[in-house]
């Protein structure tokens, strides 16, 4: 039989569509879509189990893979099979997770998966921006209980206009790009990089692909009301008991606002609120302790919220008695690490990143194989965040998907200030030592001074700075530099790097609907402020790049070479090459350019000595003499018929100095003229017609010596007559 299919178009605007379409695939789902744009195209399914997990949060697992195939590719490697997912790929897992995540009931607890995956890939089109829309329309499907609808769509400025989803090649051209998630009512999510931009452009991005959102999310509720929109499923909720939240927050709430007005340490508040948790335990009997047990917490946790919410809106005070816009103190040091190529550390309140800068050859680079991208990196940042940072013990089971967002949202806000011309691959790793609020934004000011230690010559220093909002509806407050325990307890949680110019990179989280884009800019300027404030803190501790690179630290050179010459700098089975880099201690690195038909040969090394060695060779290589022109050279070898003599110049490069050309006298012994080792100039003549073989001259620089006395000069010789075979007696 065959399967009746719905489809709706989304008319994107410039002749391109996005097409969703459900009823032909994977049916035993609970919701299922494909999502097409050219020939990209995504399958997303959701199934959600009808029993609660005996856990207090929602399981929801997002994830997205690319499949090989889908480029007619083999997965790289040994194992011919996709494995674990790229850190792209996790990248998009988060982006999608995000928006999703708030739009389930708090207490909504089934266990729940949203797989997305890449059938079919088009080269003009970057699959992940088709993710969140794919994802919520097959949630659109089913019977979950969800809010809205909602969609994600990246923006890119090419040319001063806004584009929605461009191709990687309009990308290359854009000043921005940004993934925006958003509903048709208000908008959730922000990340994105950005080459300096104000405040004013972000937000006129921001709304430019909200538009876009409204009718991608029209077209999901078209298509849910055609295939037959389901009953919300019943689920067993949270339990409610209004008495016992108001006996919790009769005896909670004062004193939670109490503790907030202290302004104490992160280790002391914890300790009072704690105490006050006990009290209201103690505040019931051991029967009702253990009936409202689930809720004794829950409320509790809510009353604190409330008070230290309501601190900050009604009197302008925080946790730790800060005003809104006032930074933690702030210490920074360079240099900290004495054998790494650049170390900083940077410490801000309870949050402390130690990062360090390693530099190497192309062959360092960072290679990206992903059936959407083939590419490259030159600069890279890896983040680790281990779990003594908090004060906690648990297992450790390799890098976390948090660990792969926070590192690449600090790569992205640093990498735009990397010079073009840096001629090193650079990599820098960040240790978060403290976390008490914003680590990442922390490993952005530290990358930046290690870095700078490094003898990177960045661009501008780039700083980061995490901002928090809280909101009524009537009141707002826009928190400045937040902790650990605000990160929660807000409306919006956004991070932001930039430099002196503008914005580098950003990520925001928006949990309030309709929040203006008045708001939005507002806060926004007032993280300018910080930043700037805490960018000062960065250029008093080292204000500049050093000049170079620290002394045990490698220098690199590069040399261009005409590709005909590779071969023999590469030698036979690279035996050439790879004695080079034994004896000068250099690391030596050849690319060719398919381009320019020419090879860049990169020369790492930490000794000038060495690295003056290998472009001695290289000379040598390319050395090519001029007819005429007058050379110093050098006795290597002394011959019966002669001498072989090296250019100075070009190490190397020999020629022979035939016993005819040594003087103008007859030369009976070689050795009456010239020994081993001597230097002298002679003069290069070219290939000799006769011999084609160079031929150069030391008898040519000195005067032809007069003939002697009462020698006739000898007659010219008569014509020679022709020659004549003789025929065949």
């Amino acid at each position: 039989m065959i399967p009746k299919v719905y489809k709706e178009v989304i008319d994107l605007g410039d002749g391109r569509e996005i097409t969703l379409e459900t009823g032909k695939l994977a049916k035993q789902a609970h919701g299922s879509v494909v999502v097409q744009m050219g020939k990209a195209m995504l399958l997303c399914t959701v199934v959600s189990n009808y029993k609660a997990s005996p856990v207090d949060f929602l399981p929801l697992t997002v994830d997205y893979r690319e499949k090989f195939a889908a480029a007619g590719r083999y997965p790289g490697g040994f194992f011919k099979r996709e494995a674990r997912p790229s850190d792209g790929e996790v990248l998009t897992m988060r982006l999608v997770d995000r928006v999703l995540r708030p739009l389930f009931p708090k207490d909504y607890h089934a266990e729940t998966q949203v797989m997305i995956q890449l059938m079919s890939h088009d080269e003009d089109v970057m699959p992940d921006a088709l993710a969140g829309l794919a994802a919520s329309a097959a949630i659109q499907l089913s019977d979950f209980p969800f809010e809205c609808a909602i969609s994600e769509a990246r923006v890119a400025r090419v040319n001063g206009e806004f584009v929605i989803n461009p191709s990687r090649a309009q990308l290359a051209e854009s000043d921005l790009d940004m993934m925006i998630g958003a509903s048709a009512d208000s908008v959730m999510m922000v990340e994105g990089e950005m080459d300096e931009i104000s405040e004013e452009e972000m937000a006129d991005a921001i709304k430019f692909a909200h538009e876009a959102i409204k009718v991608q999310v029209a077209a999901q509720v078209r298509l849910a009301e055609a295939f037959g929109k389901k009953e919300v499923r019943e689920y067993d909720g949270a339990e409610e008991n209004e008495e016992v939240a108001k006996k919790i927050r009769e005896v909670a709430y004062d004193k939670c606002y109490a503790i907030a007005k202290q302004g104490t340490s992160k280790k002391e508040r914890g300790l009072a609120f704690s105490e006050v948790k006990e009290e209201v335990i103690a505040s019931f009997t051991e029967e009702e302790q253990e009936e409202y047990k689930n809720l004794i917490g829950a409320y509790f946790n809510k009353a604190q919220k409330e008070a230290v919410r309501e601190l900050t809106l009604s009197e302008g005070l925080r946790l730790d008695g800060r005003k809104t816009t006032e930074i933690r103190p702030i210490w920074c040091e360079v240099d900290y690490l004495p054998s790494t190529h650049g170390s900083s550390i940077f410490t801000r309140g309870e949050t402390q990143a130690l990062a360090t800068v390693t530099l190497g050859t192309s062959r360092e680079a960072n290679k990206i194989d992903m059936p959407s991208y083939e590419g490259e990196e030159t600069f890279y940042l890896h983040y680790n965040f281990p779990p003594f940072c908090t004060g906690e013990a648990r297992p450790l089971r390799g890098t976390s998907r948090r660990e792969v967002g926070h590192g690449n949202l600090a790569q992205r806000g640093l990498k735009g200030m990397i010079p073009d011309d840096c001629p090193y691959t650079v990599r820098v790793v960040s240790e978060v030592l403290e976390s008490n609020g914003s680590s990442s934004m922390a490993t952005v000011c530290s990358g930046t001074m290690a870095l700078m230690d490094a003898g990177v010559q960045l661009k501008r220093p780039v700083s980061g700075i995490a901002m928090g909002l809280i909101s009524d509806g009537d009141r707002y407050a826009v928190l400045s530099d937040i902790l650990g325990d605000e990160d929660h307890l807000g409306d919006m949680d956004f991070k932001v790097t930039g430099t002196s110019e503008g914005i580098t990179a950003c990520q925001m989280d928006i949990k309030i609907k309709g929040l203006p884009y008045e708001i939005l800019v507002n806060a926004l300027k007032q993280a300018r402020d910080g930043r700037l404030h805490i960018l000062e803190k960065i250029t008093d501790t080292i204000a500049q790049p050093n000049e170079d690179v620290k002394s045990h630290s490698p220098k690199m050179v590069t040399r261009v070479i005409p590709n005909e010459f590779i071969g023999a700098l590469i030698g036979p089975g690279g035996k050439v090459i790879q004695e080079l880099q034994k004896t000068t201690g250099c690391t030596i690195v050849i690319n060719e350019d398919p381009v320019t038909e020419e090879g860049i040969v990169e020369i790492l090394g930490t000794g000038q000595e060495g690295i003056d060695a290998v472009l001695a060779k290289i000379d040598s290589l390319l050395f090519k003499p001029e007819k005429g022109s007058i050379y110093e050279v050098k006795v290597i070898k002394m011959l019966d018929f002669g001498a072989v003599v090296e250019y100075m110049e070009a190490p190397g490069n020999e020629v022979l100095l035939h016993v005819s050309e040594i003087a103008w006298e007859r030369t009976e012994n070689v050795s009456d003229v010239i020994n081993m080792g001597d230097v002298f100039d002679v003069k290069y003549f070219g290939v000799d017609p006769k011999t084609r073989k160079e031929k150069v001259s030391l008898k040519a620089l000195s005067p032809r010596p007069p003939r002697p006395e009462g020698r006739e000069p000898r007659e010219p010789r008569g014509e020679r007559k022709p020659y004549t075979a003789k025929k065949d007696q």
